[in-house]
């Protein structure tokens, strides 16, 4: 039996106090395992944040090369393989050794590039949990495309083009309808896209631009409307513009050749064909045919191209790539509102620094030759020639002219062209009018003083001296070489040059085809193309390889600027 006594003082016993301190030993033991054990928990997530960090660092690195090498590839400048480049990337930054998939996704216009890559990163803390490594993935798509895509044609329509192609077994022209019509249907229906628009621009000796733009022009002379082509001066060949406000010469109507035709009532004086040889060309399928897709109109409108005249390359480039330049958007807005050219189109030719891709395609057979303008002293007012459209031909026709041939105070003398014996006779006539009829020969009708356009709209320059002025001594250099001025081809080669060069400081791509073409031609084109790379020297039905060539270039755009 313990008995427990307690002090006066009231302290505890003696051997409480001992119990006391023997737990206090216990529990400073217990606190002391707690502490390690929270220690080591510290310790493994310190780790473990440790390892997600390294984690972290490489997918971030991982991710910001494959951003990087997607970006470069997916440049529609870029000349390497995609995957070459993002391979190039992954292998610069260490990581040429993972495991990737590139996905190239080429459009017209566009090009999509996406890109994966996988890797395994060990763990150092972690791996006491059993996960010994982590694994990542990363991804990238990039895209660049161009918003729209401006083509324009340029194709030769000269008399050249009559002639048979060296290997293909028929007529050049024939080749050349045949290819162009491909590289229409390549670019605009199996492409499968909507932004592209495609003008056609002819030319021979000069470009018939048509009354539907030329209309649109706010400042051309006015001396005739028989055609739609108009002088350019050299100084216009320097830049890209095609401003419909800018002052511009009309090309003469006329026939610069020497062919013995003539029209009268349209019927030909001498049994050759009214003059068809008119510097500005009027034949069915010359004019432009401006902005648009449709696949079958661009279609017809080729098979309509005929062949004859000089070559104006220069020409033709300057409405080509005037056609691309911004300053030419108010005729094509014009256009678009009278329904002659698509709606979607009507704010076309786009700013240079939009989302747009602009191309030339030039196609010659020949070189640049001579073009013809008429004088300025018979460009315009009355001539010295009458015609009388009732005269009562032999053969049954009607039509005469008559030239005035003296004057006195009292009477003028004329000289009239008859077909009943092919020379001239003399005639007087106090009122100073052509007779309307004489001793020689009974007339009927009213003669009219024509214009020097209505005359060089019915005859061509040689048939109006040869027969209208035979009688005077100096009839060839009066009514022929003083009336016909040309620029040589040293000066449109010049202008050619200067035509190309304007348009690819804008950065329009120029594609040349020389088309069994002599060498001066095929330099010429060389000169004019954006590089040696997009010159196509082709003969035959190679023609149509060679439009191939391009569209698959353009969809492509792998481009040398």
């Amino acid at each position: 039996m313990i008995i427990f006594s307690l002090q006066n003082d009231g302290s505890k016993p003696k051997h409480k106090i001992s119990q006391l301190r023997l737990f206090a030993r216990k529990e400073d033991g217990t606190f002391t395992i707690f502490t390690l054990l929270i220690l080591i928990l510290m310790l493994a997530i310190t780790g473990m944040a440790m390892d997600l960090m390294t984690y972290e660092r490489d997918r971030a690195s991982l991710q910001s090369t494959l951003d990087r090498a997607v970006l470069a590839a997916a440049d529609l400048d870029q000349k390497l393989p995609p995957k070459d480049v993002v391979d190039a990337y992954m292998e610069k930054a260490g990581l040429g050794h993972l495991e990737k998939t590139v996905t190239v996704t080429e459009g017209f216009g566009s090009r999509k590039v996406a890109a994966t890559a996988n890797a395994v990163v060990p763990t150092r803390f972690m791996r006491f949990g059993k996960v010994t490594e982590l694994n990542m993935k990363a991804a990238s798509t990039a895209i660049e495309s161009i918003g729209s895509v401006e083509i324009s044609l340029v194709l030769d329509m000269s008399g050249s083009m009559t002639r048979s192609s060296a290997t293909a077994g028929k007529s050049k022209i024939e080749v050349l309808r045949t290819a162009a019509k491909g590289f229409v249907t390549k670019m605009l229906e199996e492409s499968g896209e909507t932004k592209i628009s495609m003008s056609i621009v002819p030319y021979a000796t000069q470009v018939n631009a048509g009354q539907d733009i030329l209309g649109k022009f706010t400042n051309v002379t006015s001396e005739h409307n028989y055609s739609h082509c108009v002088n350019f001066t050299s100084g216009q060949f320097g830049s890209a513009t095609l401003s419909p406000n800018t002052f511009y010469q009309r090309t003469g109507h006329f026939d610069p050749w020497r062919y013995n035709s003539a029209n009268v009532n349209g019927v030909s004086t001498d049994g050759e064909q009214p003059p068809a040889y008119f510097v500005c060309p009027v034949r069915s399928g010359s004019e432009i045919t401006a902005v648009t897709d449709n696949v079958q109109y661009l279609h017809n409108r080729i098979d309509a191209l005929t062949a004859s005249g000089n070559t104006s390359i220069d020409v033709g480039m300057k409405w080509g790539v005037g056609m691309l330049d911004p300053s030419f958007q108010p005729v094509i807005n014009a256009l678009a509102t009278e329904n002659k050219v698509p709606a979607k189109f009507a704010l076309r030719p786009e700013s240079y620094d939009s989302d747009v891709l602009k191309v030339v395609i030039v196609m010659t057979d020949g070189q640049n030759t001579s073009q013809y303008m008429l004088d300025s002293s018979a460009r315009s007012g009355l001539t010295e020639v009458w015609f009388n459209p009732d005269y009562q031909r032999p053969d049954g026709k009607k039509g005469e002219y008559s030239i005035r041939y003296s004057t006195n105070p009292d009477r003028w003398v004329w000289m009239q062209h008859t077909e009943e014996n092919g020379s001239y006779v003399t005639a007087g006539h106090p009122f100073g009018n052509p007779p309307n009829e004489n001793s020689s020969n009974e007339e009927i009708g009213t003669a009219t003083r024509l214009t020097y356009p209505e005359l060089f709209a019915r005859a061509s320059l040689w048939w109006n001296a040869k027969n209208n002025f035979y009688w005077q001594s100096n009839h060839e250099n009066n009514w022929y070489y003083g009336l016909r001025k040309s620029v040589g081809s040293s000066t449109k080669n010049a202008r050619t040059t200067s035509i190309c060069g304007a348009a690819k400081d804008k950065g329009v791509i120029i594609y040349g085809i020389a088309f069994e073409a002599p060498t001066s031609g095929l330099n010429t084109i060389k000169s004019c193309a954006s590089s040696d790379s997009h010159v196509h020297n082709v003969a035959g039905l190679d023609l149509d390889k060679a439009f191939t060539a391009i569209a698959s270039s353009i969809r492509k755009l792998r481009l040398t600027q």
